[in-house]
């Protein structure tokens, strides 16, 4: 905060100002801040982000909290009053963020006043050093310095810059243009080479791509892609000889670190790339493995002229759409018909069948897509194409389970490799499920490739990531995020719809959520899954005829359009319509909501089973499933989020259910302060 301009301070503390006078409006948010201060939402979060490193949100939160610390100093009021006071609608989420903050819960405020005082008397009467004290205070310091560093600004000092990088794509300088494939091969060679160097953060290719014809400065860029370095190159090929410019600037400054000229034969053109790389981290004192040191120097292949149909093909690959990739397989067959060892190139083989095949129902070169990727493997072991290509093919097949572990070697040998993060979380997201693991690759994910596409692509981006921290509580986070999806497409439809149950999780205001998601469905009534959130919202806020209204609409369309969806759903469906008096439909609802229920294979089946007895009022079988699910890990959120569920209304031994849900509650909130502090370790959050 030192660095922050006396105009920009006093505009800080004009906004704290604000907040302080709307400090027990527990609805005071983003969008009131941003009328407040006269500027739009989005203006205003990069205003925020900039000066302080803070979204809004964290930051009414930073004043509130700093306000119920002087509060319970003064200790006039006890800790409900003050949750009251500041603005927390929860008293338990107050002492939850309290507690995050601070380090300790609001209850001790007054106990631990007192400690300063007491160094202060000592240092004043010079008594003796009681040393474990010092050491306590030095800790203390310690933390304080390093939750600093994780959640503000970087100075601009040299010394103290991230080892963060973007190598921005690399000019032509030849007249041919035929040339461009060779130069983009440097510059994609270079990038993979620093990609291995787990002491670094190197953002994706495909982030640094949107900047190859930007006007944008150096420092603009660096603002967008937080970064602190850049490489930048232009090279082009007379005959056999490279010619290559390259030069390391330091982010903020714009200031030229290193530069070099190299003019070299073709048939150094590895030793050359791995020149570049070693250089460029030594520049920066960036550590590099010994594992990393092996694939730097690694030759792919002796041969050159396989080496350059190798990259004719990667252009292709890279930067084509995915109808034009067809073009690329020549190039690589005719690479290892030259050089029949070349590994890379079996790899490459396997992603353009891969990708050829996506998006299509029949699968045409499956037997080639494995054929290559084994071929890549058993010839080099150690290079991480080889594993992404197996896990590719092990996708393809659907063992999961078995494309995660190639995945995870791959990224062990190429630790920024934004493409295998991004296929670890999708995975985690939606074959194997498990909230922490997708939230950690999601954070990793957005770190490497937060600005890589258009504004839609990205927008979903923020969404991906967005829910990833809802579904393992982080409450203001995933906010942020979600207003960041926001913000680059008002169009995204999922980013409102799902923002309204993060609000939810906030307010916890059922008819607050049943007209943020009425007000959804209203800008697109085909939208068949938020027609069945507001009857569930409706269902949990126990208002049975609203439920009622857009249950009718829900299945009127599910026949329709003939979909089988939301199976899972029926049980609610047909406890309103039990609650509405038609009980023969209720009683057609419940029976398939059971079929399905007894057949479902999924983490959630004892949930499910929980439900169904417990609108039958069977204790006993309802408390065994309970139980069941309560030994389970990395459940989501939204299963603890709603804590009043009318289809236990017939349950007997309520006492013991409710025990059994607390074990639940604890156990994911106990999950989610250890994830976090692995988070925080991590730098990711």
């Amino acid at each position: 905060m030192s660095n922050i301009s006396a105009h920009d301070q006093v505009f800080l503390d004009k906004l704290r100002q604000k907040i302080e006078q709307n400090m027990s409006s527990e609805s005071f948010g983003v969008s009131e801040l941003a009328e407040e201060a006269g500027m739009s939402r989005s203006n205003l979060l990069r205003k925020i982000k900039k000066l302080t490193g803070l979204s809004v949100s964290q930051l009414i939160r930073e004043v509130r909290l700093e306000n119920a610390m002087h509060l319970l100093k003064e200790g006039s009021m006890n800790v409900s009053e003050v949750s009251d006071h500041v603005g927390f609608a929860s008293t338990s989420y107050f002492i939850k963020c309290f507690r995050e903050d601070f380090g300790y819960p609001p209850g001790e405020v007054g106990k631990r006043s007192h400690e300063p005082q007491v160094l202060e008397a000592a240092e004043e009467t010079k008594s003796p050093v009681n040393f474990k004290v010092l050491m306590a205070a030095a800790v203390l310091l310690v933390l304080l310095v390093a939750s600093f560093i994780i959640f503000r600004p970087k100075a601009n000092g040299a010394s103290n810059l991230e080892k963060s990088i973007a190598v921005l794509p690399f000019k032509n300088d030849s007249a041919d243009s035929s040339n461009v494939y060779l130069v983009n091969g440097l510059m994609e060679s270079t990038l993979n080479n620093l990609q291995k160097i787990g002491d670094l953060r190197v953002v994706s290719r495909t982030s640094s791509e949107k900047y190859r014809f930007s006007p944008k400065s150096i420092p603009e860029i660096a603002d967008e892609l937080n970064v602190s370095y850049f490489v930048e190159g232009s090279g082009q090929k007379n005959g056999n000889r490279i010619l290559l410019n390259i030069q390391l600037i330091e982010a903020a400054t714009d200031r030229q670190i290193w530069a070099s000229q190299y003019e070299r034969d073709t048939k150094d053109i590895f030793q050359l790339q791995q020149e570049i790389a070693s250089t460029i981290a030594n520049e920066i004192k960036a550590v590099i493995s010994p594992v990393a040191q092996r694939q730097i120097t690694k030759v792919p292949t002796s041969n050159l002229l396989a080496y350059d149909n190798f990259l004719k093909g990667r252009n292709i690959l890279n930067f084509s759409f995915q109808d034009e990739i067809l073009a690329a397989i020549p190039y690589f067959k005719k690479a290892i018909e030259l050089d029949e060892n070349f590994a890379e190139a079996y790899a490459f083989l396997t992603f353009s069948y891969y990708y050829i095949d996506l998006f299509k129902a029949d699968q045409q070169y499956v037997s080639e897509m494995n054929a290559y990727a084994r071929k890549a493997m058993s010839l080099d072991a150690e290079l991480p194409e080889s594993h992404v290509a197996m896990a590719l093919c092990e996708r393809q097949k659907g063992d999961y389970e078995e494309a995660v572990k190639y995945l995870n070697r791959g990224l062990e040998l190429n630790p920024n490799s934004a493409e295998i993060i991004n296929l670890l979380s999708d995975i985690y997201a939606n074959y194997i499920p498990d909230t922490e693991k997708y939230l950690e690759y999601a954070l990793k994910g957005i770190r490497l490739n937060s600005t890589a596409n258009d504004s839609l692509t990205t927008s979903y981006i923020y969404l991906h990531l967005s829910n990833a921290l809802i579904q393992n509580g982080f409450i203001e986070e995933s906010i942020y995020y979600v207003n960041r999806s926001l913000e680059y497409s008002q169009n995204n439809g999922y980013s409102s719809f799902v923002k309204a149950y993060m609000l939810y999780a906030r307010e916890k205001d059922l008819k607050m959520l049943q007209n943020r998601l009425i007000a959804e469905w209203q800008k697109d009534t085909s939208r068949i899954d938020v027609l069945q959130e507001i009857g569930k919202a409706s269902f949990f806020n126990r208002d049975f005829e609203t439920a009622y209204e857009y249950y009718q609409i829900l299945i009127e369309q599910r026949e329709k359009r003939k979909l089988d969806v939301y199976r899972y759903e029926n049980l609610k469906i047909g406890i309103v319509y039990e609650r509405m008096g038609e009980v023969q439909k209720a009683r057609a609802l419940i029976d398939d909501y059971y079929d399905y229920a007894i057949k479902d294979q999924s983490f959630y089946k004892d949930v499910f089973m929980y439900a169904y007895f417990a609108y039958k009022g069977d204790g006993e079988k309802a408390i065994k499933h309970l139980k069941s699910f309560s030994e389970l890990n990395n459940y989501q959120y939204w299963f603890i989020l709603f804590d009043d569920d009318p289809t236990s209304d017939n349950l007997p031994n309520i006492a013991e259910i409710d025990s059994i849900w607390q074990v639940v509650i604890d156990k994911f909130w106990r999950n989610h302060d250890k994830l976090r502090e692995r988070l925080v370790a991590q730098g990711l959050i």
